[in-house]
């Protein structure tokens, strides 16, 4: 599959204004499902009062990995979402229909 010249750049660098994960983004679809997939993740992980450790743990996802998913550093992969979704028993994914929890 192609990645073009939009995906070899990090989420976080489509930042227009603000600081990620709650800054406003220029018009790239992609890092705004990142964005959105980071800040769901990080109010669990503070909601429950989780270290990374704990999530890593829980969801088998390395802890570089999760800093670097709620830094905007990577794009995240969909086992990855799938493993911490399930694991927290939250959505992250943004736009899934309520009463559609994972599995």
């Amino acid at each position: 599959m192609p990645q073009g010249d939009k995906r070899r750049l990090k989420p976080h660098t489509y930042v227009v204004e603000g600081i990620w994960p709650h800054a406003v983004l220029g018009d790239h679809h992609g890092a705004w499902v990142a964005q959105e997939v980071a800040a769901r993740l990080r109010r669990v992980i503070d909601a429950n009062g989780w270290s990374v450790a704990e999530v890593s743990r829980r969801a088998g996802v390395s802890r570089m990995t999760i800093v670097q998913v709620l830094d905007g550093a990577v794009w995240c992969d969909l086992l990855t979402i799938a493993n911490l979704e399930k694991a927290l028993e939250v959505d992250l994914w943004p736009g899934r229909e309520p009463g559609n929890p994972p599995r």
